[in-house]
């Protein structure tokens, strides 16, 4: 049994009850949800022996696809997807284990530039073997060509959402 099937059948109970309910976008939506959650608990348990979680799994991942490793708190926000107030915590959890480096602007002491360690690119260095198996074994039942039809699709899925 797929962990969604309980999902499915409050949906079609929801559908008996208010026939106009609109069933595909709803599992649509919910599948991301429930996709999403299992993607951040098996990162979770992965990242584990590093003592970072999948949020900051993202920021330094984000802070890695850069050149020069570095981002402001905006820009980090931005690419991770999370709110500063968020951005805020886990950069200041980052910067507690030496993962990343905060500078104060020379031109504007209020503007700050997130930078990675020297100890962070090490760790990245050591999960990334583990990281993209991980990442190969959640995709091992997709042939090339659905994976390039489903980001088609999610982009897609995402640009609607922009949108709005």
């Amino acid at each position: 049994m797929s962990s969604f099937e309980p999902t499915e059948r409050r949906l079609a109970v929801t559908c008996r009850r208010y026939p106009a309910f609109p069933r595909e976008p709803a599992v649509l939506v919910r599948l991301v949800k429930h996709i999403y959650k299992r993607v951040h608990d098996d990162a979770n348990a992965l990242l584990k022996p590093w003592g970072i979680g999948h949020p900051e799994y993202n920021i330094l991942m984000m802070m890695y696809g850069t050149e020069g490793y570095t981002l402001n708190p905006s820009q980090l926000a931005d690419a991770a997807g999370e709110k500063s107030a968020n951005i805020t915590r886990l950069t200041s959890q980052l910067c507690d284990k030496g993962l990343i480096e905060r500078t104060a602007s020379d031109e504007d002491r209020r503007k700050v530039t997130l930078t990675l360690s020297k100890a962070g690119l090490a760790m990245i260095g050591e999960f990334m073997p583990a990281i993209c198996g991980l990442l190969e074994r959640q995709t091992a039942d997709m042939k090339a060509t659905e994976m390039v039809q489903l980001e088609k699709l999610l982009k897609k899925f995402l640009g609607q959402l922009e949108r709005d």
